[in-house]
């Protein structure tokens, strides 16, 4: 870190992982709220002697360098503290406290990394419930009840699946569920010990049955009840987890969807028989390549691989004991999959491979057991590997903590495709062709999505923060982005009236007339995708919905933003709130009229 990295990131805006705090002569005391938050997040730098002014965000004085006064002081200061009881865990060793000279002026930067999931929850004075935070793009918030006890559930090596559910026993299994499973287990392990065992003393092998020696009980484990069980009686132990599948393609007038998949009483609603089904759904229309086997035929393409990779990840990783739902969308450019829970390990060491840790390892092991799920840690590459195959956008994986939930996009949408490659040319011209390859693809995402934010460069490209931050910001440095800033957090859009130099072969007129063509190719473009996002607010209000889940199905992690740019414009020709007295209230439901 130097002045250079700081001056970045004091231009980019991005506030969710980097915090400026005035420190003279000591540490401030909300240092410890940024660092549990920061540490039970994803990890982000903490500047002390820069004060934010937040009454002027975007503006030339939002921020102003104050510095430190002896800088060493403050500095052992901050060990002293940390190695006390001010905070349970120190997790930072001696070269992620630095002092920065900023031209002449003494900085303390503090990177905080993202903890390990065996030492969360992070938390100050001793109080485990009250002192925990997590960080979103309004700052520091104090971690819920829940959010702690999924902090301590993760911290167990050996999953949350293998417990014994009281009460619950082999009468609870669906008998039809449960010898498909086993049909399935002998076509995929026809020599296997297991198969001629009788059915307690299978599940007793593959974890979904348990004898507790001490306590004498019995039962199914939450991976059997869950995998195997009838739906009546997963409904009376998790009737806070539902399951859903979406179809969204080939879509007739006034229909909501083509395809659902969900509890309607005609199906046993456990998680082999959702799986099962739902992978189906997904691949029925996926053209299977011929290939040879050895000597038999061999339909199952590297991409159908990726899908089920996906669908696996999302039953594996779940936190069942949250309230959520496991969503699985299809579209006609897209596949998005997201579970109830948080990511265990940071985003970057998923993309990279060699890394896994399921929160259900019995169920993970069930389903391997016959043919779904690749070797541990290399499951996701598997899909990054499908996509590249398929010239396909970067799979995107994020995690949206205030909703507590983790999502997978597989966009089937080619990086930068012709249609928008021309779109890109008109507007920039050389600009655009004389632009840094990972330039271009922002560009491009920015064109296709409408709004990108820092994180989504971080996931495409695979930057860090800082590294997304200057890439951003030397485009909008070009004006060929816009920022918009929303508080801690910064927006960027295509600059729709670019305008770059004219040749001197064209006359003056050409130019203003080509200028003019570019800026309503790219305004036409805005327009067909603001109408399609009104459309699908419509058909997805036909029952009344609040912002947070309205900004959950369209995907925007800024629901203020879709307030002000999408709903507030539809309220009282196409849409209407469900109770004037409280308009802003969280609870506030819209619906269509």
């Amino acid at each position: 870190m130097d002045a250079t990295d700081i001056k970045v990131l004091l231009e980019v805006g991005e506030r969710i992982s980097f915090e400026c705090k005035k420190a003279e002569n000591n540490i401030p005391k909300s240092v410890w709220e940024t660092y549990s938050s920061f540490a039970n997040t994803i990890g982000g730098i903490i500047v002390l002697g820069i004060t934010e002014n937040v009454k002027f965000v975007g503006e030339a004085n939002h921020f102003e360098i104050t510095g430190i006064t002896n800088p060493q002081k403050l500095r052992k200061e901050f060990f002293d503290t940390l190695n006390s009881n001010k905070v349970n865990r120190n997790i930072l060793t001696d070269s992620d406290v630095e002092i920065i000279d900023y031209e002449g002026v003494p900085l303390m930067c503090i990177t905080v990394p993202q903890a390990d999931y065996r030492q969360r929850p992070i938390y100050i004075n001793g109080n485990m419930m009250n002192g925990a935070f997590k960080r979103n793009y309004e700052g520091d918030y104090h971690c819920t009840e829940e959010d702690v006890k999924a902090m301590i559930r993760d911290a167990n090596d050996s999953g949350n699946d293998g417990i014994l559910i009281e009460h619950y026993n082999i009468d609870d299994i669906d008998s039809a569920t449960f010898n498909a499973y086993r049909n399935r287990f002998r076509t995929a392990n026809p020599d296997h010990i297991w198969n001629d065992y009788d059915d307690k003393d299978f599940l007793l092998n593959i974890g979904a049955y348990i004898r507790d020696r001490n306590t004498r009980r019995e039962g199914l484990t939450l991976a059997g009840l869950l995998v195997f069980g009838k739906g009546l009686s997963i409904r009376e132990r998790f009737d806070n987890i539902r399951m859903d599948y979406l179809d969204f393609t080939n879509l007739e007038e006034e229909s909501r969807w083509s395809d659902r998949l969900t509890y309607d009483g005609r199906w046993e609603n456990n998680l082999y028989n959702f799986f099962m089904r739902v992978q189906s759904k997904l691949i029925s229309d996926i053209k299977r390549p011929f290939s040879l086997k050895g000597m038999e035929r061999n339909d199952d393409s590297l991409l159908h691989k990726a899908i089920r990779e996906a669908l696996t990840n999302l039953i594996i990783h779940a936190d069942y004991m949250l309230t959520g739902v496991l969503k699985v969308e299809k579209y006609d450019n897209r596949f998005v999959f997201s579970n109830p829970g948080s990511l265990k390990i940071p985003v970057v060491d998923i993309y990279e491979g060699g890394h896994s840790k399921a929160r259900n390892p019995h169920i993970q092991a069930i389903l391997r057991m016959i043919g779904f799920g690749e070797n541990i840690g290399s499951g996701f590459p598997t899909i990054l590997e499908a996509c590249k195959k398929e010239n396909w956008r970067r799979p995107l994986l994020e995690e949206r903590p205030d909703l507590h939930l983790v999502e997978l996009t597989l966009s089937m949408v080619s990086l930068i495709s012709a249609e928008c490659e021309t779109q890109l040319l008109e507007l920039y011209g050389n600009d655009y062709k004389e632009a840094e390859k990972e330039q271009q693809l922002i560009l491009a995402t920015a064109l296709s999505e409408g709004v990108i934010a820092n994180n989504t460069i971080q996931l495409l490209l695979d930057k860090n923060p800082l590294e997304a931050g200057k890439l951003l910001y030397a485009l909008v440095a070009k004006n060929m982005l816009l920022s918009t800033n929303k508080g801690r957090w910064t927006t960027y859009s295509i600059n729709g009236k670019y305008s770059q130099g004219v040749e001197n072969s064209r006359s003056k007129t050409q130019g203003v007339e080509n200028s003019r063509s570019k800026t309503q190719g790219v305004e036409k473009a805005r327009s067909n995708k603001k109408e399609k996002i009104i459309e699908h607010i419509i058909v997805f209000c036909q029952e009344p919905h609040t912002l947070q889940e309205i900004a959950q199905e369209l995907g925007f992690s800024d629901r203020y933003w879709m307030k002000k740019n999408y709903i507030d414009p539809l309220l009282g020709d196409m849409l209407q709130m469900t109770s004037v007295e409280s308009k802003n209230a969280p609870t506030q439901k819209y619906v269509a009229i």
